[in-house]
């Protein structure tokens, strides 16, 4: 079969279409051929060399949708669509960057969808990551404000959507004045040109703060995110857009209000179950969610996907399609 393989630690021309033996069948685990699947930054970090534990060479993807191959467990007859994410999926075992993958029945959740795959290749990861975030971290509640800091990556966009839909108010945030109508048209009911700080403006529109933050930038924008927040506001950091993975000083009863919250989320593949991917999918469907897609590559050009992952140029989910419906 062909696989992207990350040959070794570095830019994305370490990642080389390689042909590779099809995986071997373990049992309890279930081989699917891969359809799609999303890119994600925390594969960016392990192709540097940035994630513990993880030899190379390796084939990456945390995340991937396809049909099951084989189920040695009889537990999904062969052809059935599956969505397969995390659990050390693409870290300590081969992922979804290859024709064929073979992972662990637990991290494996059917569904039933006639959206293309270059659709469904965008729903595992990032919609574990905002239902997780949201409703498990955050505990949003119907009525409460909510800022997102990093409005326009996928998870931020999506998380907009599902907020709205849950009777929030939202504020989000970019640093390009040119996104702020798309942050708009997305639902968000206002938006911050994020020069490094926004607690000021944010203040202005709401002088008590406001109970909930969504830290995707990270540790570069965290100090100013706490000092958003209200009496007893919470704010769970998610992403790590900056790249910046730790902070050079945080003093936590000064960086942290009085009564506030800080939490984080790194969500696993328990944290989705196949009824709430399915109901997401139906959402998907029925286009009362619209998910932001903004480029779709084959697998040959995962390298350069990768690449412009790292140039910040997406303005959305990056897909990759191996067999396109």
């Amino acid at each position: 079969m062909k696989a992207a393989v990350t040959t070794k630690a570095g830019d994305p021309d370490v990642i080389e279409i390689q042909e590779v033996p099809q995986p071997e069948i373990r049992p309890g685990w279930v081989l699917i051929k891969v359809k799609a699947f999303g890119l994600n930054r925390s594969e960016l970090f392990t192709r540097r060399g940035d994630s513990p534990g993880v030899t190379f060479p390796r084939i990456q993807g945390i995340e991937c949708v396809g049909i099951v191959e084989n189920d040695p467990t009889n537990t999904y007859p062969k052809g059935q669509q599956v969505a397969a994410i995390m659990g050390g999926m693409g870290r300590f075992f081969n992922g979804g960057y290859a024709e064929y993958t073979s992972v662990p029945i637990d991290i494996v959740f059917p569904f039933e969808s006639s959206l293309p795959w270059s659709v469904l290749g965008a729903i595992p990861e990032m919609f574990q990551t905002v239902s997780g975030s949201l409703k498990q971290a955050l505990e949003i509640q119907p009525g409460e404000a909510l800022l997102i800091r990093g409005g326009t990556s996928s998870i931020g966009m999506l998380a907009c959507q599902l907020a709205k839909t849950e009777g929030l108010a939202v504020i989000s945030t970019t640093r390009n004045p040119g996104k702020k109508q798309a942050l708009i048209d997305n639902g968000a009911d206002h938006v911050i040109i994020d020069d490094g700080e926004v607690s000021t403006a944010l203040r202005e529109i709401f002088p008590e703060g406001v109970h909930k933050v969504l830290e995707l930038i990270g540790t570069k924008t965290l100090k100013d995110s706490l000092k958003c927040i209200g009496y007893k506001g919470m704010v769970c950091m998610t992403g790590i857009l900056s790249n910046e993975w730790t902070m050079t000083e945080f003093t936590p009863m000064g960086d942290i209000p009085s009564l506030g919250r800080l939490t984080v989320y790194m969500g696993e593949s328990k944290n989705l179950s196949r009824e709430l991917l399915q109901e997401f999918i139906n959402g998907v469907e029925r286009e009362n969610i619209r998910l932001n897609i903004d480029k779709v590559y084959k697998l040959e050009e995962v390298a350069a996907a990768h690449q412009y992952m790292e140039d910040n140029k997406a303005k959305g989910k990056i897909i990759v399609v191996i067999f396109a419906r």
